[in-house]
């Protein structure tokens, strides 16, 4: 939003420009100084019940990794022998599991429905290619629900039952946030369980995610 990087403390000086939608605004030294910043500060801070493009733009991100990433180390599990490494498979598979079985929680709870599960997880995983599949559907239905979603919605804040009984409420945008982050949270904890086999894990970062999916970055900073 900020066309230069110089601090927010800069607008002082009455010379920063800001660019938003290509609309130029200028702090200016007319009013007293304290007026310049508050008038700074109001020009940035989003209108009650909207989202910026920014922010949007970040779950969806958020989400394009967390599917790729599920995929990922999906794909390493997958590879452990079911002989030598059958505890950490399992093990694996029903941290993989949970998290899904969280996420599929949460959409019913963004969708204003109930979601049947009476715990956060189930007493034997499904099989890989079947955990695989639902994941992927529900990564996807992630994605779709960010895509469709307007704006003014994420802010609204929705009560739930937790499995264990307790009551909360949470924003639509805190939601998909938990369930970005939660899911990261249990794919670290697998990472960690095939680090101690020996096995190298996927490379889980957001970082490698954006190069990977889109490797014209490399090219772009190549070219500085």
């Amino acid at each position: 939003m900020i066309a230069s990087t110089v601090a927010l403390d800069r607008a002082w000086l009455g010379s920063l420009r800001i660019s938003e939608r290509g609309f130029l605004m200028r702090v200016d030294m007319h009013p007293p100084l304290p007026e310049n910043m508050n008038r700074l500060l109001a020009f940035l801070r989003p209108k009650k019940g909207q989202r910026s493009m920014s922010e949007m733009s970040v779950l969806r991100t958020l989400f394009r990794y967390q599917a790729w990433a599920n995929e990922e180390l999906l794909d390493a599990i997958d590879r452990l022998d079911p002989e030598q490494h059958g505890k950490e498979r399992l093990a694996c598979m029903r941290l993989m599991n949970h998290s899904l079985i969280v996420a599929r929680i949460f959409a019913a709870h963004l969708a204003g429905r109930e979601h049947g599960y009476q715990d956060d997880n189930s007493p034997e995983p499904p099989t890989l290619p079947d955990l695989l599949a639902t994941l992927t559907a529900s990564d996807q239905l992630y994605l779709r629900y960010i895509e469709t979603i307007s704006a003014p919605l994420l802010s609204e804040a929705l009560p739930f039952t937790f499995t264990d009984g307790d009551r909360g409420c949470m924003t639509r945008e805190e939601m998909l946030l938990h369930v970005a982050t939660h899911g990261g949270y249990h794919r670290g904890e697998i990472g960690r369980i095939l680090a101690q086999l020996s096995v190298t894990p996927p490379w889980d970062t957001l970082a490698v995610h954006l190069h990977r999916t889109d490797p014209s970055r490399r090219l772009a900073a190549a070219a500085e």
